[in-house]
């Protein structure tokens, strides 16, 4: 693979990446910094950069204090992975203090159906790698500039609606990425998306790569591709591309998506370097045209999109296709579960059921119950505190690690968003309905949370509040992917944190009073004027209904 475009100058990041390639750092964690201690790595330049290919992220409060990522492709999970995972959180995932409301030794299951852990010192990761590999697990490439964990919908094989089960091409994709030295060095983060269900549950539209269900007139199955998704600043939907692969084609055709990123990405300016820009810069018939030259399969026509809407989650029991068996998806509010409740998860699915999935909206599902023990199941104490009934606020709340952990973030995250969700819930739960009220949070820009497709989107900012500077956010409404995708518009900036609960009540009561029926709330944000939204968020004006023209 060509390394660098003509004329450009790498980025110090990609310096340090061709001095050593960022695979080797294992070794090294294996053989020195284990021993030596967090000091080894402050030796060598770079090295923090280099250990994200391993799943190792520097927290911010420095020093021998990481973050731990571990990759579940499609979110899958055997109950012996689960324990194990739960175990590792309850071993080593132990911080000086208690969070006041999590406590410690807890995990996150992220918005990539990946598993991360904090307070992870240096010297115990060989055992924590040692026991994920005798499960079939690994951190490798769960960071860093490389192919990301692999999406797919987390029912994959159980709905009883989707086109064809997705999952082995999400595996294959996964085998043939994973360790291979020739595709871990991208100019930048690589995300994909694999899924043959109806309603987008992996979220094709903001990955990389996003492969959908679709249809030949023939009447044969496979995908429709699409490329150059994201959020982050300067969100994108990713484009269509006009070509239909066969699940069989599918590593063929992400690898060459892959060569292209690798030898035309922008490796001198890592602020505008991902697979979006690339997308825009060739347009989607030059983007095409790069991807034929590089693909040992002819490129087919796209076929017939088969996607339905988006679903956003699988809270609550559903049938499966195989007669007499349920899934039970169960509502972990921002993603965060202790090590010993993740445990009694996989305890649970081994007891009940077949096996764990992660979701893309932070929660999990326990699949394969047959009718006749689901009473049992939810019985069960963990399904008291982690609920497949909750409220519409806690149901879609989700939130990033914030700057409890992260480098990044401005601003707290997890216990602001569960907070502002029970309180939402106690004032309009009933009213509103249990269907998801989507309320993301990320702490800064960077969107792990994904605010732009959320009904309500959270941002961290810096406000002022009399002659202080306080914790905010930016506030936006109306976001969605699926057949009516579209971004939410931000509507109103720098609002202080400890004024949202009462901006965010004016605006949930107008939308009971205002609701057609029927309708969801991003659908009725988008035809109330942003002008009129933010003086509802502000509490400055009598609501007046507007419509979506002159916004």
């Amino acid at each position: 693979m060509r390394f660098l475009r003509e004329g450009q100058r790498l980025n110090q990041v990609e310096k340090w990446k061709l001095e050593r390639h960022p695979l080797d750092v294992r070794e090294a964690v294996l053989e020195v910094y284990s021993k030596e201690g967090v000091e080894a790595i402050e030796r060598v330049p770079g090295e923090h950069e280099r250990l994200k290919w391993v799943g190792i992220y520097p927290q911010n409060q420095g020093g021998n204090n990481f973050m731990q990522r571990i990759k579940v492709p499609g979110g899958r999970l055997t109950p012996e992975q689960a324990r194990v995972i739960g175990r590792i959180a309850r071993d080593f995932a132990r911080g000086p203090e208690p969070n006041p409301h999590f406590g410690n030794n807890f995990l996150d299951i992220t918005t990539r159906q990946d598993i991360q852990m904090h307070w992870i010192q240096i010297e115990e990761v060989p055992e924590i790698w040692r026991r994920l590999e005798e499960v079939g697990m690994t951190t490798v490439q769960a960071c860093g500039d490389s192919a990301r964990n692999v999406l797919c919908c987390p029912v994959s094989g159980l709905d009883r609606e989707e086109a064809f089960d997705a999952y082995p091409a999400a595996q294959a994709i996964t085998a043939y990425f994973v360790g291979n030295r020739e595709y871990a060095n991208l100019p930048r983060k690589f995300k994909m998306s694999v899924t043959g269900c109806l309603e987008d549950c992996a979220q094709a539209e903001i990955n990389d790569i996003g492969m959908l269900p679709a249809r030949l007139p023939d009447g044969t199955l496979g995908f429709n591709v699409r490329v150059g998704g994201g959020l982050g600043d300067g969100p994108r939907m990713a484009s269509d591309i006009d070509v239909f692969v066969l699940p069989g084609e599918a590593v063929e055709i992400t690898r060459g998506i892959a060569q292209v990123y690798g030898e035309l990405g922008n490796r001198e300016n890592r602020w505008i370097n991902r697979l979006r820009y690339l997308v825009q810069e060739l347009g989607p018939e030059g983007f095409r045209e790069e991807l034929e030259k590089r693909v040992s399969i002819p490129l087919r026509p796209a076929g017939e999109d088969l996607t339905r809407r988006y679903r956003g989650d699988h809270v609550g029991v559903h049938p499966q296709k195989e007669s007499g068996l349920y899934y039970v998806g169960l509502n972990v509010p921002v993603g965060r579960m202790s090590g010993e409740q993740f445990e009694e998860a996989g305890r649970l699915a081994g007891e009940y059921g077949r096996d764990i999935r992660l979701a893309t909206d932070q929660n999990l599902i326990i699949t394969g119950v047959p009718e006749g023990r689901l009473d049992d199941l939810l019985s069960e104490p963990l399904l008291r505190r982690y609920s497949p009934d909750p409220g519409p606020f806690e149901r879609g709340i989700v939130a990033c690690t914030g700057s409890e952990f992260c480098r990044f973030a401005i601003v707290e995250t997890k216990i602001r968003a569960l907070e502002w969700a029970r309180e939402m819930d106690r004032r309009f739960g009933d009213e509103i309905g249990q269907e998801a009220v989507r309320m993301h949070f990320s702490g800064c820009s960077a969107s792990c949370a994904q605010p732009q497709i959320a009904d309500v989107g959270f941002r961290g900012e810096t406000a002022k509040k009399g002659d202080r500077i306080v914790e905010g956010v930016d506030i936006g409404l109306g976001g969605s992917l699926g057949r009516d995708a579209a971004f939410i518009d931000w509507v109103e900036g720098a609002r202080p944190a400890e004024d949202v609960p009462e901006a965010l009540s004016r605006v949930f009561e107008r939308f009971r009073r205002e609701r057609r029926e029927g309708e969801r709330f991003h659908e009725w944000a988008r035809r109330v004027r942003n002008a009129e939204l933010r003086d509802t968020l502000r509490g400055t004006s009598v609501p007046v209904v507007g419509t979506r023209e002159g916004r």
